[in-house]
């Protein structure tokens, strides 16, 4: 795996006649120290299309310097990236191809940029020579290597300042004051490879209106549909790198889409959608291998550490253990190999296309006010007999059984609502607020029903092997209570997502 490190830093505007301050007086800096003048040569690889860039993306191979070797930059926020890195080589790190292969598919990376910079570094350290930041005024020769503006060169000279490993940001607002006291300004430049390829290539077009300025329904599904996919895109390397709750919002994006596809189906021709929705489908259960396993592993376990070490009879927790591991699947390796899959990139390549070219049906061209509410009410209203089967039923499977239905009903709903709020403003807001609070409760419940199996289940082996079963048998307890809780709370919760004035609001 690729060491990674979060950078944190800051860009402002240089010029030859530009002279640092004297960064010794800003607040915490004990000394500043020169470290000289390194000289970097760095090649920047995308496609022809500039995949990587627009997303934001950075990948280079460079020499010089304390780290040369690729460097692989993922976008976390304003000023915030992750940055990996590998040794340096001919070829591109295999790491690295697979954490870009849901943008470069089946397209090889090519140099577009090069970036020769002479960089003067200082350090800035506290009173015990602990760094704070680095600065560096880079002066940089940018020339572009591939499509349009092939040959043309650029140069600019910038002040970059990285705050050091574990660093308070805050120390960043203090720089950037006393940089600005001495006339320096931020760079408009969120990168030195964003600024060669604008400085070095053709203007670009505006973007299409539909995603500017939505007006239509079509328009906003689309939109909607788009954001999607390009989440599903985007979270590919976050989860093939591991990183906290990655599959769960993936999987989340796969069902978002599947749900736009059913309730919009007046808008975008279910003949074309219904086999995508099939293969999201797919790809959300291999996701959900292992997911399910750990929110009821978190559930017991939370469950067990709340009582007093009293009530604690047995090997409980080395039983959990145990059994969760048993039912684990190793998610990790599986998963990764479901993207690299050509199953997976098939999926991929079908999206891209069909966001390129929707099937939009004649209800696309109305006005999204008549043709959204519609089909939200719509998905309502199977919410709505979902949840009178439900609460006719008395306690036990049958309403377990109903209330799971009316649960994926609800977030049906509640995604519809979602998608018409950019259309239809705070009355889908309230919507899907209240949907949603519907969908909590029956989720708590459901979440319930399997651990009430699972505990069954773990009591049973516990007797087996011959150990007491108090313990299971209390947990066993707690989620009966907690699903009467959620069963008594549920005709209320509704009842609010069930006002006439909702419906009133969405048709208005």
């Amino acid at each position: 795996m690729a060491d990674t490190k979060r950078e944190i830093e800051r860009k402002y505007e240089a010029t030859d006649a530009t002279r640092l301050p004297d960064l010794s007086r800003v607040a915490g800096v004990g000394r500043v120290e020169k470290r000289g003048v390194t000289e970097l040569d760095a090649v920047y690889y995308d496609t022809a299309d500039l995949r990587l860039a627009s997303h934001a993306l950075t990948l280079r191979r460079r020499t010089g310097g304390a780290d040369e070797g690729w460097h692989l930059k993922f976008p976390v926020a304003t000023g915030i990236r992750d940055e990996l890195h590998e040794p340096l080589a001919d070829t591109l790190p295999p790491s690295f191809a697979a954490l870009l292969r849901s943008r470069l598919r089946h397209t090889e990376p090519v140099p577009v940029v090069r970036l020769l910079s002479s960089r003067d570094v200082q350090h800035l350290n506290d009173d015990e020579g602990t760094l704070l930041a680095e600065v560096s005024v880079d002066t940089v020769c940018a020339e572009r290597l591939a499509g349009e503006g092939t040959g043309t060169t650029a140069t600019w000279t910038e002040i970059e300042v990285e705050l050091a490993d574990d660093g308070d940001p805050a120390f960043l607002d203090a720089v950037e004051k006393r940089l600005r006291k001495a006339g320096v300004r931020p760079s408009e430049s969120p990168s030195k490879l964003a600024r060669a390829l604008a400085e070095t290539g053709p203007v670009r077009g505006e973007k299409k209106r539909t995603e500017e300025d939505p007006q239509t329904a079509g328009d906003h599904v689309l939109a909607y549909v788009r954001k999607q996919i390009r989440t599903i895109v985007d979270l590919d390397p976050a989860v093939r790198r591991d990183l906290p709750d990655s599959v769960h919002k993936m999987r989340v994006a796969t069902r978002r889409l599947r749900s736009a596809f059913k309730t919009y189906r007046r808008i975008l021709d279910r003949e074309v959608t219904d086999p995508v929705g099939a293969e999201l489908k797919w790809l959300a259960g291999e996701l959900g291998v292992d997911r399910d396993q750990e929110v009821l592993d978190k559930r017991l376990g939370d469950r067990t550490e709340a009582l007093p070490a009293t009530l604690v009879l047995g090997p409980v927790r080395g039983r959990l253990q145990v059994w969760s591991a048993a039912r684990r699947t190793g998610s990790r390796r599986r998963i990764t190999d479901v993207l690299d899959g050509k199953r997976y990139l098939a999926l991929l390549d079908t999206l891209d296309a069909l966001s390129a070219d929707p099937p939009l049906r004649p209800a696309a061209s109305r006005a999204p006010g008549k043709e959204l509410p519609r089909a939200v009410l719509k998905d309502y209203k199977k919410l709505a007999r979902r949840m009178d089967h439900a609460l006719e039923h008395p306690p036990g499977p049958e309403r377990d059984a109903a209330m799971h239905e009316a649960r994926k009903a609800a977030k049906r709903a509640r995604y519809a609502g979602d998608a018409a709020r950019p259309a239809l403003g705070k009355p889908a807001k309230r919507f899907a607020k209240r949907v949603k609070a519907v969908q909590s409760v029956l989720g708590d419940h459901q979440d319930s029903v399997v651990a009430r199996e699972a505990l069954r289940t773990l009591a049973i082996e516990a007797h087996a092997a011959g150990e007491t079963t108090f313990t299971w048998g209390l947990l066993y307890g707690h989620e009966e209570a907690t699903a009467d809780a959620r069963e008594r709370e549920l005709p209320e919760v509704w009842a609010r997502a069930s006002e006439p004035v909702l419906r009133a609001d969405l048709k208005h």
